[in-house]
């Protein structure tokens, strides 16, 4: 059952509590809000700013019918009132506080609804949608309605591109949405700071509606915010950053900017591995124990109220899983898009030449070969075919082929060095250096000369040759798992194998010590 706290008994306490330091985007400059709202019949709205040095607004930025007061001032923290006067149309304006040597970016509006244009809920848009039937037709709204809807969840706001995409809903629950897709900011102006605004901030906005593939959405860069009313409630910060929680269990804090009366958090039905640990004033305290599956997450919402209309603002809280431990052949079994981590151990056999950027490789161990696609840390590890690792990363493909994403190089096993045979004579016996090792096979019987199930044989370089103690079929194999590398392949006196092995001696006579089968070549190709 989904759970629902009331924390009434916090409204005054949350209420109070308004007044945080501010938050911005600069480390120069912090701001209570990047987003200032001037009502239509004109008035005040003030902004709290925390700056490291004397800072000023750019004058050339600010139009005239706003007026900034002040302008300027020195280190420490002010408040900043934007005024404007009574207007009959929308006013906007992108205001430059300079500080540092750096710009924060205010945006400013004073929205003047259009008497022609009739503003439509969420569901009246997805029914005009519908009645356009779904193969893509459009619904120009500009000039005849507005969307109106609160915010539910954001998939991006992107000040590199300056469009965002997000969802809008009547009742600010991700449901019977409209996707708003790489739209702009008011009246068209590019997204700036990504922050514009959150989740449970009711926005209205004008475009093109169409079905694309099933999906109700606005066509693409075509729709724009004229106006916003920004949510009694919203989320200050979040300890740790990045909202999660380890594996082995801990907490997460959200603390909270509530203008309404009281405080109510819900999370979903499948959130019951977590829990509320504690409240104190505007800080809720989630908690969850030890988790010994996938990675898994909740998205809980926040709701105050004002008396007659309900405000929400919501935040993921992600908990790590436990690292499974697979062979390949078991990783590429796996579902894909789970999001259970998983931890492959094996040789590096060989790069992928469609990534340009270097970051992806082939791991193999005796059960397959799969590729992990772009892992955060190949580059730099400067690691080289036939070394051996420990990466971890999660179940993905691409056009059917199974693949690891998100991966990173969890720990170097082994680092191997490239040798001929001769090379490898001279080397000293130790069980911690492993060699590469590449030579024609001259003998497929042991050192007493028998046939064998362990891959026993003799390999030349033309030059020398040494003893294989062993070779299996790839990297981790285990009893019956180790048999019949030569069988299974047919390989045969003459064909030439590469093998990643130690060193050692056995009666003074050196060997390579149970190998691993790297790559082989028959001899007729």
């Amino acid at each position: 059952m989904k759970f629902r706290y009331i924390l009434a008994a916090l409204s005054v306490l949350l209420a109070a509590s308004c007044q945080q330091e501010p938050i911005g985007t600069l480390s120069e400059v912090q701001l209570s809000e990047s987003y200032v709202s001037i009502n239509v019949e004109g008035g005040s709205t003030s902004v709290g700013v925390l700056t490291s040095s004397a800072w000023e607004i750019d004058a050339a930025t600010v139009p005239a019918w706003l007026t900034i007061n002040p302008m300027s001032g020195p280190a420490g923290s002010t408040n900043i009132t934007f005024t404007a006067a009574k207007t009959k149309n929308t006013n906007n304006a992108e205001v430059h506080l300079l500080c540092g040597g750096k710009t924060q970016y205010i945006s400013v509006i004073q929205y003047a609804a259009k008497g022609e244009v009739k503003i439509i809920s969420v569901a009246s848009a997805l029914a005009l949608i519908k009645a356009g039937g779904e193969a893509g037709t459009t619904y120009n709204l500009d000039g005849e309605y507005c969307v109106k809807g609160i915010v539910s969840k954001i998939d991006e706001i992107s000040p590199s591109y300056g469009n965002a995409t997000y969802y809008l809903s009547d009742d600010g629950k991700h449901e019977n949405w409209l996707e708003v897709y790489r739209g702009a900011w008011l009246n068209g102006a590019a997204f700036k700071t990504g922050d514009e605004f959150a989740v449970g901030d009711e926005l209205t906005i004008m475009g093109e509606l169409m079905s694309y593939k099933g999906t109700p959405e606005t066509k693409e860069k075509t729709a724009y915010v004229v106006a916003i009313e920004k949510s009694l409630i919203s989320v200050d910060s979040v300890d740790p950053e990045d909202a999660s929680i380890e594996a082995e269990g801990g907490k997460v804090t959200v603390t909270l900017k509530n203008k309404g009366n009281g405080l109510y958090v819900e999370a979903p039905e499948d959130a019951s591995w977590l829990s509320i640990a504690a409240v104190a004033g505007n800080k809720v305290t989630f908690s969850a124990a030890a988790n010994d599956g996938g990675d898994r997450q909740a998205t809980v919402v926040f709701k105050t109220t004002d008396g007659t209309k309900e405000y929400s603002t919501q935040q993921t809280i992600t908990q790590m899983g436990a690292i499974l431990d697979v062979t390949v052949a078991e990783f590429i079994a796996a579902e894909s898009g789970s999001s259970t981590p998983f931890r492959l151990t094996g040789v590096i056999t060989r790069g992928y030449s469609s990534d340009k950027s270097g970051e992806s490789f082939y791991i193999q161990d005796w059960s397959g070969e799969v590729l992990v696609y772009k892992t955060d840390n190949f580059v730099e590890s400067a690691l080289e075919l036939g070394d051996v690792v420990h990466v971890v990363g999660k179940r993905g493909d691409y056009k059917g082929s199974p693949q690891m994403v998100n991966g990173h190089i969890e720990t170097i096993v082994a680092l191997v060095e490239e040798v001929s045979v001769s090379d490898f004579l001279t080397k000293p016996d130790s069980k911690d250096i492993y060699y590469l090792v590449t030579g024609t096979i001259t003998s497929l019987k042991d050192d007493k000369g028998n046939d064998n199930d362990y891959g026993n044989m003799y390999i030349s370089d033309g030059t020398s040759t040494v003893y294989v103690y062993g070779c299996y079929p790839g990297w981790g194999a285990t009893g019956d798992a180790r048999k019949y590398l030569v069988r299974d392949n047919n390989l045969e006196v003459g064909d030439q194998i590469s093998i990643i092995a130690t060193k050692s001696s056995y009666n003074d006579v050196p060997q390579l010590n149970k190998g691993v089968c790297f790559s082989f070549k028959k001899a007729n190709e």
